[in-house]
């Protein structure tokens, strides 16, 4: 991020645009592997579509591509479960990218109950001359055959085939909310409600379950568990979040079950703040850690959070999203908008923050000057090789030209979902059913 964050000149490209949206457009989760070369996106739909960065061309070696559709496939079906008369919706909660070891990617996706990996591999060959077989895939009548042929391998146009290797399936009651890799590469983790399971890649059919924090009664359930992550270097460790608003840091070498955390962090609440939505603004909605593993970011309703793993009773840094909103707090909650989950990211270099809000903004943090911008994803003032104004939000009194008041907000208009590339300032940002692409404007 260059060193004054308001004139940031970003270019962006839009991906995919339905002016019909459906329902089953709606992306509902957008994750870079982890070069930056993929993107992938999820959508109500249980389509994930992935796009691929152009090489550099050789007329402009500065300029790097622009993301362009690399494969599309359907990666989850509606189900119905006839024991408890429920519909599993097809829609992809989470995708999790593997580190490329070979020529093929690799990619988890899940919807509700069911997890997927996926094997995305690319196919320029087609085997001819077959013994058994004619051109056309027939069986040759056996008798015919008179000679042995050597197949051949030939030229064919390029394809991309996506095909599941591994289902893991039927080991969640309640709908899964996060998938985590781990830094050992061979197990990873998939969280719901009540329960985090810990699989092995190899093994389809069990997992261990290493946190349950279901009462023996229901009745006196009071959290659950809004989001869980792996350590990025430690395969021992990982942070969950509960609807309390609470952190718990977990090390799988202290016991099998992590009933017990090793860490707790909370922020103590100030009572002169507290309203009949304070418990609901506090849960905490998505966890991250930092790539240097240091820190841990935290999204609630209004705030985002920055914890040191080595602090547990408040956080080091917090940052307001969108203040103005403390107003609105009930008409938010009746038309259910302060239910929505929002997601936070780090850049490559744990140095800015980015986290969505209405009306298709989203706001940056940079934690070295604390400046920060709001900007806007919209197909009005996003041009391809525009670059974004930085938006602001006037809560009362007079209006300048440029503000938008806090009363014409457009809460249908919410970003849920970003993402940041791995080294690289490009983020992809999801607007309902369009895909933004913003990078840094190199001169």
């Amino acid at each position: 991020m260059e060193e004054d964050i308001d004139t940031r000149k970003i270019n962006n490209s839009f991906l995919r645009d339905h002016s019909y949206a459906t329902e089953a457009d709606i992306i509902s989760t957008v994750e870079f592997n982890h070069t930056g070369e993929l993107l992938a996106t999820g959508d109500k739909g249980g389509r994930v579509v992935i796009f691929q960065r152009e090489q550099e061309s050789k007329n402009q070696p500065h300029r790097r591509g622009e993301y362009n559709v690399y494969s599309t496939f359907q990666s989850h079906e509606p189900e119905f479960d006839y024991l408890k008369s429920l519909e599993i919706e097809e829609k992809i909660n989470k995708i999790r990218w593997l580190p490329q070891q070979n020529a093929a990617y690799f990619l988890l996706s899940t919807n509700d109950k069911t997890v997927k990996l996926w094997k995305v591999s690319e196919r320029d060959k087609r085997p001819e001359g077959y013994n058994l077989k004619d051109e056309d895939g027939r069986f040759r009548d056996p008798s015919m055959i008179t000679m042995l042929r050597v197949p051949v391998l030939r030229p064919m146009d390029l394809m991309v085939e996506a095909t599941p290797r591994r289902v893991f399936a039927n080991a969640h009651t309640y709908h899964i909310n996060s998938i985590s890799v781990n830094s050992d590469y061979e197990t990873y983790m998939s969280a719901d409600d009540l329960r985090i399971n810990l699989w092995n890649f190899e093994i389809t059919n069990q997992s261990f379950n290493i946190v349950d924090i279901k009462p023996a009664n229901m009745e006196e359930l009071t959290e659950v568990i809004t989001a869980a992550e792996f350590h990025p270097h430690h395969c021992n460790t990982f942070v969950y979040s509960s609807s309390k608003g609470t952190i718990r840091l977990c090390d799988m070498r202290a016991s099998a079950l992590c009933d017990r955390h090793s860490k707790f962090f909370e922020e103590p609440e100030d009572p002169s703040n507290r309203s009949f939505f304070s418990e609901i603004i506090s849960s905490i909605s998505d966890v991250k850690f930092s790539h240097s593993g240091r820190y841990i970011m935290t999204r609630d309703y209004l705030t985002v959070k920055v914890w040191d793993l080595n602090m547990e009773n408040r956080p080091i840094e917090t940052y307001q999203v969108h203040d103005y909103l403390r107003s609105k707090l009930c008409s938010l909650y009746e038309n259910d908008c302060i239910f929505d989950k929002f997601e936070c990211v780090w850049n490559g270099s744990d140095s800015v923050i980015m986290t969505g809000s209405y009306n298709n903004f989203f706001r940056m943090f940079d934690r070295n000057t604390k400046r920060d911008v709001t900007l806007e994803a919209s197909r009005e003032n996003s041009k391809p090789r525009a670059i974004l104004k930085p938006r602001k939000v006037c809560v009362g009194g007079k209006r300048r030209k440029d503000e938008i008041s806090v009363d014409s907000l457009d809460f249908s208009k919410k970003i849920l979902h970003t993402a940041w590339h791995p080294s690289e300032n490009i983020i992809a940002v999801a607007a309902t059913n369009n895909l933004y692409i913003f990078q840094d404007k190199v001169n």
